[in-house]
């Protein structure tokens, strides 16, 4: 196997490590509330503290990437993965807690970005589209955690069982990964002035980025944590068929980065996000004003399906900018993205205060229209000579 498809392989699995450990995580933060008898405030707090980790992370590490190389930063991130994703499972209150999850908090957000710009230099290296690709086995990963993370709770296994095993066999995987990883090439030389101008001019590009995905990821939080409640409480369903509209919602984007790169090459980015934006805005839409609990299971579903490639593109467009700073671009734009999944739910429960949680949750849609007329800023993504991506072109025959 050639070390293109070698390091395609070991950076899938890099994503699917990335999706569990969360996943697994998540799963097991109601028996971490129980063990140390906190609050939902002072849970809160341990999770913000997650939160402020994985924000630290991507915004520090762009340079490093850039510097040393993707892999350089993406092999020892994954290794710690691992490694601390078992010491919050071990702290005896909220303080070590908060210490816990800030560190993994940080190793995760780095890995984020160096793993995303690996994928970038793989999707460079291919010649054809297969960004989104990485971002659906991200999804199955979050699907297995739980899946992990459940099976460990309905066991009577305590958090610290569940994480110790997941935790050591993801650093046992991501070591055998670290083997195939592609290795990155270390920029010859420093940066030049006019390097530098030309990093500056491309900033607001990245930020206007940025915008785009906190956007898609409002959607994705609102889905996330209001879904449930809707169908619930003001469709009058049960809490058990209230779960279906996120299960819709995650089934259907994994599916939708599952075809994507398909799309992508046949249809070019640009009109992919398109449709992708009015396809969300129309479902979710639609689901809202119908006011039955199918059509609102539809209608996240259908918002699923039309988010699912909308940021693993703008993460490659803005590694396209210039390759030679894929890092420092992408934690620009996953940064702010982040912030969107973080404040959005938040935003749509103020609203919510105000005018009611089925008005509120117009905001995504508003959100998914943004994003449908913001599409045609990818074609401003320029190599580095100058040229259209190829994620621009038809895919080569393979």
């Amino acid at each position: 196997m050639d070390p293109v498809r070698r390091g395609r392989v070991a950076t899938s699995l890099v994503f699917l490590l990335f999706g569990t450990a969360l996943g697994v995580w998540t799963a097991r933060i109601p028996a971490v509330k129980e063990n140390l008898g906190l609050s939902d405030g002072r849970l809160s707090l341990a999770l913000l503290a997650f939160a402020a980790g994985c924000i630290t992370g991507m915004a520090l590490i762009g340079r490093l990437t850039d510097r040393f190389g993707s892999s350089r930063v993406l092999v020892p991130a994954a290794l710690l993965e691992g490694v601390l994703l078992i010491p919050p499972a071990l702290a005896g209150g909220l303080t070590a807690l908060c210490a816990a999850l800030f560190v993994f908090g940080a190793v995760h957000g780095t890995l984020n970005i160096a793993m995303n710009a690996n994928a970038a230099e793989l999707e460079r290296a291919h010649g054809r589209p297969i960004m989104t690709s990485f971002h659906a086995i991200y999804s199955i990963g979050g699907f297995l955690g739980a899946i992990v993370g459940s099976l460990f709770a309905h066991s009577g296994l305590s958090v610290a069982s569940t994480l110790i095993s997941v935790g050591l066999t993801a650093l046992a995987l991501a070591a055998w990964a670290s083997r195939w990883v592609l290795r990155s090439e270390i920029p010859a030389d420093a940066m030049t002035a006019s390097d530098a101008a030309g990093a500056g001019r491309h900033r607001p590009l990245l930020i206007f980025f940025g915008i785009v995905v906190l956007g898609t990821l409002v959607g994705e939080g609102a889905a996330a944590d209001w879904s449930a409640v809707y169908l619930r409480d003001d469709l009058g369903t049960s809490e058990g068929f209230a779960a279906y509209g996120y299960a819709a919602f995650a089934i259907l984007m994994t599916a939708g980065r599952l075809v994507g790169d398909r799309f992508v090459a046949r249809f070019g980015p640009v009109t992919l996000i398109r449709a992708s934006g009015v396809l969300a805005a129309a479902g979710l839409g639609a689901g809202l004003l119908i006011e039955h609990p199918a059509a609102g299971v539809a209608g996240f579903g259908l918002l699923g399906l039309g988010v699912s490639c909308v940021a693993p593109q703008f993460f490659s467009a803005a590694a396209g900018v210039d390759p030679r700073r894929a890092g420092q671009a992408l934690s620009t734009v996953v940064s702010i993205g982040y912030v969107g999944f973080l404040l959005g739910p938040i935003a749509i429960g103020a609203a919510a205060t105000a005018v009611g949680l089925p008005t509120a949750l117009w905001i995504p849609v508003a959100l998914a229209v943004f994003v449908a007329l913001s599409a045609g800023s990818i074609r401003r993504t320029t190599g580095p000579a100058g040229d259209r991506s190829t994620r621009e072109r038809p895919a080569p025959a393979t």
